[in-house]
């Protein structure tokens, strides 16, 4: 098979949640350790940092992979899902896996998945870890899929787990509560090492102590050692001052990631960084900064809150539970703009009302979907936005619907796309005439 064939091959062949959901959930890991001993277990001959959370751990793995780089070290990183690319997901100094590399994996596996019938997370899982094995990188910084105690990519151990924080999402997999969710996270934790707790949430910070004290597992909460004291926002870049809560140091950064939100990240990252240096490593503040600011350029990283154009501003961002939302909703507050166009579409299994109540009632609304069978059609969303005061028109695509918001915008208006990681996936601005 050649790279257009494989992927076909992988999509069809193996259950995929972003297409499918739940039912392309594997709650185990019997496949993966068996996938993996078949390769020889790769997961055990490369270091990694291990990240999980229901928000900001796509950003923060992002964050760390692009500090490590300027830092020197040869550095693998496995997030999902992707926008564009299915390589986007394993990535060696940014770089992505290359198509022989992902045609010959497939090729060399395919009995195995004949037989095992895994998930598509499993293989892509443990064609990231072969690869990283192979190419013998200094360190991976790896994302988990789902939750995190039986997420296919927890049989590593890594250098630092990572919490970024819990909220509520696919609670129909992890637990109808916050402290359930909180403890499918906390399985990530393994004995003997440090954990860094990202946001130090009242309600749920017990499960992690319970956890960590089970494994015998330092425990680190970011937000206790270090603060966001100062930011503003300049164009495409954040620029922020860390100050140390022990001793008052303060530092700058500029982060080419301009969301709000990403001012608890980047205090998450100083703490893995902070760990890291204390087993061992060698990242200078210099690297720190350098990696901050060129995240995108690094790492490829899109989606939070993207500028995509200007004059009118166009941005998508991924958000797409209610802390999500949450956030772009903070984030348009404190962008400059006259009117405000939102093109929006989601997937049939997210709390739905509870999400679209945080969106504001002054904007134009373009319902549309994204194209995966998970989507919920634009018609439904439209009628369950108009319950909560949110008005606007529906498109069988984002196509169409960007294409009626540029249309009406001016030049000083915003125009958002969010909702969906897959919705922002087809965002393509070259069909679009501005």
């Amino acid at each position: 098979m050649d790279y257009p064939q494989t992927i076909d091959y992988l999509f069809a062949r193996l259950p995929l949640f972003s297409r499918i959901g739940a039912a392309a959930y594997k709650s185990d890991l019997t496949n993966i350790r068996a996938l993996c001993l078949e390769l020889g277990n790769p997961e055990k001959k490369f270091r990694s940092v291990h990240i999980a959370g229901t928000n900001g751990k796509g950003s923060t793995s992002h964050m760390l992979a692009a500090i490590l780089q300027k830092a020197g070290y040869k550095t693998g990183l496995y997030t999902s899902p992707h926008l564009h690319d299915f390589r986007e997901r394993i990535r060696i100094n940014g770089q992505m896996i290359p198509e022989n590399e992902v045609t010959g994996f497939t090729e060399q596996i395919r009995p195995f998945i004949e037989q095992t019938e895994p998930s598509f997370f499993e293989i892509t899982v443990a064609m990231a870890f072969d690869w990283f094995a192979r190419e013998q990188v200094d360190i991976a910084v790896i994302e988990t899929g789902l939750g995190g105690r039986l997420d296919s990519t927890n049989i590593i151990i890594p250098e630092v787990s990572v919490i970024t924080n819990i909220s509520e999402d696919h609670m129909d997999l992890l637990g109808n509560t916050l402290e359930k969710i909180a403890f499918e996270k906390a399985g990530i934790i393994k004995p003997g090492v440090p954990v860094v707790i990202g946001e130090e949430q009242p309600d749920i910070k017990d499960v992690f102590l319970q956890v960590a004290e089970i494994n015998a597992s330092p425990v680190h909460f970011a937000s206790r050692n270090r603060f966001a004291g100062e930011w503003k926002t300049e164009g495409k870049l954040l620029h922020v001052q860390l100050t140390e809560t022990h001793n008052n140091t303060k530092k700058n950064f500029q982060l080419d990631l301009p969301g709000l939100y990403q001012l608890k990240n980047i205090v998450t990252v100083a703490e893995v960084i902070s760990l890291l240096n204390r087993n061992g490593y060698h990242i200078s503040d210099m690297a720190m900064q350098q990696g901050l600011k060129q995240v995108k350029s690094l790492t490829g990283f899109h989606g939070r809150w993207d500028i995509l154009h200007e004059n009118p501003l166009v941005v998508t961002d991924v958000g797409h539970n209610e802390e999500g939302m949450k956030a772009i909703a903070k984030q348009i507050e404190n962008t400059s703009h006259e009117e405000l166009h939102i093109v929006i579409g989601m997937v049939k299994d997210k709390a739905i009302e509870h999400i679209l109540r945080h969106l504001p009632k002054l904007a134009s609304y373009y319902f549309t979907r994204a194209q995966i069978p998970r989507a919920l059609p634009e018609t439904e969303l439209a009628a369950k936005a108009e319950i909560l005061g949110l008005k606007g028109r529906s498109f069988p695509n984002v196509k169409q619907a960007l294409e009626a918001a540029v249309l009406k915008a001016g030049p000083k208006d915003l125009i958002l796309v969010c909702g969906s990681v897959f919705l922002a996936g087809e965002v393509n601005l070259r069909e679009i005439s501005f």
